[in-house]
């Protein structure tokens, strides 16, 4: 058994950007992204909400797809099993990524200035 690229499985996610492509683009903007109080820009942010929007699209995909199953509409179960793990790994990656950026605050406002 042969396992796919993580570029096949992230083209197969709803609205999957690849990390590296956001990065380039702020390296390519310089220090614009970063204002003088140290806040971040809107780049961030829209960042952040471009994946919260993945983790619900790919929820709401799966969730469609389980009640299609369940009421006998969905002729390729999977479908649904391969959405179902789609929202699942998405869920744990948005879980995973809360939890350090928690950890990295909760570590800074640690420090001693």
């Amino acid at each position: 058994m042969s396992l796919p690229a993580i570029g096949a499985i992230g083209a197969a996610l709803p609205n999957f950007a690849p990390m590296s492509a956001g990065l380039d683009a702020g390296l390519a903007a310089g220090a614009e992204g970063v204002s003088p109080a140290g806040s971040t820009s809107a780049g961030f942010a829209s960042m952040l909400e471009k994946g919260i929007n993945a983790v619900q699209s790919a929820q709401s995909k799966a969730d469609g797809l389980a009640v299609q199953a369940a009421t006998g509409d969905l002729t390729d179960i999977h479908d649904y099993t391969i959405a179902a793990a789609q929202a699942s790994i998405v869920t744990q990656l948005a879980t995973t990524i809360r939890t350090k950026g928690v950890d990295a605050f909760n570590q800074i406002m640690g420090m001693q200035a």
